[in-house]
This record gives C-alpha cells, structure tokens and sequence, in this order.
C-alpha cells in the first residue's frame, strides 16, 4: 500500500512540476508575457516619437498657413513661397543652389 501512495505523490509531484513550468513559460513568453511587454513599451516609445514629429510638422504647417491667411498675410513668406512654386525671379537675383 506504501507503494501505491509514493507512486501516486510522485505523479501528483510530476503533474504540478509540469504545471509550474507552463505558467512560468506563459509569464516570460506568453501573450500578456514579460517579453511581449518589453516589445510593446518598445514599440510604444517609438510611436510617441513618431507622433511628436508628426505633431511638429503639423505646427510648421499650421504657422505657415496662418501667416499665408486673410487675416494675417506675410508678404515677405508669401514672396517665398511664390517664387518656390512658380519659379519666378527678379532679373537682378543671382540664384545659388
């Protein structure tokens, strides 16, 4: 009878061992695991990077556009910008690239 409960304890040990290291596999490298969270902190600074530069641009565009607008026009940007798309010079202007 000894022996029946030992190789009972020693298949509920193994079971529980098993166990054991299948959630410690799933918390390093599961879904909702330490790596994946590492990578996801990763990617996560690298989009608010991204989002800030997209943001600067969009303050570069949005004080251009106000200084271009009825209500607040620069002419010395709007003579910039004229001669950039149109390609217009003055014929005194000696244009160095």
């Amino acid at each position: 009878m000894s022996e029946r409960l030992s190789i009972s304890a020693l298949v509920f040990f193994v079971i529980m061992s098993l166990l054991g290291i299948y959630f410690a596999f799933a918390a390093v490298q599961g879904p909702s695991g330490v790596l994946r969270r590492e990578q996801i902190k990763a990617d996560t600074r690298e989009l608010v990077a991204q989002r800030d530069k997209l943001q600067a641009e969009v303050d570069r565009m949005r004080n251009l556009t106000h200084r271009l607008s009825d209500d607040y026009l620069d002419i010395d940007l709007l003579d910039e910008r004229a001669r950039d798309v149109l390609g217009y010079l003055r014929p005194d202007e000696i244009i160095i690239r």
